[in-house]
């Protein structure tokens, strides 16, 4: 059961090499209209330059296993939908290990961005959050053009048979080499994996320059190390 997303409301008929990357979305008629997202003293506004990008992507059978009950996860975890691999947000990195954060106020995102974006980052508010704290520090973009860069960088990616890695013992480094495997000009050290506390594959960050290449990331960036451990959890079968 596992892939790359695939927008359907509905089964698809797919070729049989792309069948272990079939997942359901279907965006709803109504959409949550998300909160305000503000810098605060915890978060403070940051206008700093742009040194790199950094595509994040959260692997959903984990996250619905932690938050099944949390009622902002109830479109990604319930309903029907089926996720692998969805899109947390691309965001600015800086020169150093500070990045530019809330650049600029605005106000909230509308109706049609967000249904055009859910399937891809399913949360109205994640959609928000990642507006107003990494896009707003993008000079000359607008919301559309930002979900369509982010959404277009995560459209291109391929992922190696998590059923199968799922199933053996795993390290951090050889789930990025299976990553790396499955997308050309992609290589280990251009990713960072996380975890959570108790070890579950949570993100793979993935390291861009400004123009959106991919590059080694950072010493400071975080992540486990190479020979750290890491599982995946699948999900209900």
């Amino acid at each position: 059961m596992i892939g790359r997303l695939l927008v359907v409301a509905t089964a698809v008929a797919l070729p049989a090499a792309a069948q272990a990357q079939a997942y359901r979305c279907a965006a709803p008629a109504q959409i949550e209209r998300p909160r305000p997202d503000v810098a605060d003293a915890r978060q403070p506004q940051r206008l700093l330059p742009i040194g790199g990008y950094t595509l994040a992507i959260t692997w959903a059978p984990q996250y619905c296993h932690d938050h099944a009950r949390d009622r902002s996860a109830r479109f990604q975890c319930g309903s029907g939908n089926r996720f692998g691999f969805t899109l947390h947000g691309l965001w600015p990195d800086g020169v150093g290990k500070d990045w530019p954060q809330y650049c600029q106020a605005t106000p909230l995102l509308s109706r049609q961005v967000i249904q055009r974006n859910i399937c891809s980052t399913p949360s109205a508010q994640l959609l928000q959050h990642e507006w107003s704290k990494h896009g707003t520090c993008m000079a000359g973009y607008t919301p559309e053009r930002y979900f369509a860069q982010s959404t277009g960088l995560y459209a291109k990616l391929r992922y190696p048979d998590m059923d199968a890695l799922s199933r053996r013992p795993l390290t951090a480094g050889t789930l990025a080499q299976a990553m790396a495997e499955a997308n050309p000009g992609l290589s280990a050290d251009m990713m960072r994996i996380t975890a959570t506390r108790r070890g579950w594959l949570d993100e793979i960050w993935l390291c861009l320059d400004k123009r959106f290449q991919y590059q080694r990331c950072p010493a400071h960036q975080g992540g486990l190390a190479p020979n750290a451990s890491v599982k995946i959890w699948r999900g209900p079968r």
